[in-house]
């Protein structure tokens, strides 16, 4: 066997590897992804979700903000016989209280305050999507971007070596799913924890010198939710430009499309970042 026969079997080896490798994370991986991007209201129909955030006023999560909220009124009332001690000016307790009120009840409907966010962002990412599929009778989702992918990428033939340029397109795109699918985990559970905080978040507008803890959480838990309606509209342009599978240019459109998605993230924090 010379060195010749020798390369060949090894490339060969690779090739199988290599499309093994990109079957599977075709019939396995991609699957989900439609899932973790688009997430609607069922995504809070969770009992173990509902059961730590709390179905009561006296149960998990609102339990303890319910103590905090205590907490803020043993406080004020201290400082404010305090200011009277010291016959220093001091906030109204009228307004101090109507403050309270109101913030306690939107506490307490925290849960469903965040559920109408994500519905209201689910009903407009639906509408950009389905919008995109009336004007080019596809449907708008990562499913049938992986499958319009394939075609391009030529992935239903066989015989896609990693060495040609196709399998090199081809790598850049698994991994770029790859990480559109752990960027979107991490958002799935960040969600989950913002809501869990939302009591608290609404509670620190009670007071002036905590109302920055509730923009902060305010404008991270709307970055995550934008991120649906910005990946909505990334997809519609995607699927807006014509594609020909033996046009060298669309398979690199293709591969910034990808890039994009997993930049889209950084671009919604940039501009929230900036408003």
């Amino acid at each position: 066997m010379n060195s010749s026969q020798i390369t060949d079997i090894i490339i060969s080896t690779i090739n199988t590897l290599f499309e093994n490798m990109v079957s599977s994370i075709d019939n396995q991986v991609y699957s989900i992804l439609d899932n973790l991007a688009f997430i609607d209201t069922n995504f809070l129909s969770d009992n173990k979700l509902e059961n730590i955030f709390g179905t009561s006023a006296s149960s998990g999560i609102l339990l303890l903000a319910n103590a905090f909220l205590l907490g803020f009124i043993i406080y004020f009332v201290i400082k404010h016989l305090l200011s009277i001690i010291s016959l220093n000016n001091s906030t109204s307790p009228y307004q101090f209280i109507l403050k309270l009120i109101i913030f306690g009840i939107c506490m307490n409907s925290a849960f469903f305050i965040c559920e109408q966010l994500i519905s209201i962002t689910n009903l407009i990412s639906s509408a950009i999507c389905a919008l995109g599929e009336d004007l080019f009778s596809t449907p708008i989702s990562f499913s049938s971007l992986i499958e319009k992918i394939n075609n391009v990428i030529y992935l239903n033939q066989s015989n896609v070596s990693l060495f040609s340029l196709d399998g090199i397109a081809k790598t850049m795109i698994s991994a770029g799913f790859l990480s559109l699918i752990f960027s979107y985990s991490i958002r799935y559970i960040l969600l989950k924890i913002l809501i869990l905080l939302s009591p608290f978040a609404i509670l620190c507008l009670s007071s002036p010198s905590t109302s920055f803890l509730f923009k902060s959480w305010l404008r991270n838990f709307l970055s995550l939710l934008f991120l649906q309606i910005f990946v909505s509209l990334i997809l519609v342009v995607i699927f807006s430009i014509p594609f020909d599978s033996t046009n060298l240019i669309s398979k690199f459109v293709f591969i910034g499309g990808i890039f994009v998605l997993t930049k889209a993230n950084s671009y919604i924090r940039e501009l929230l970042g900036r408003c």
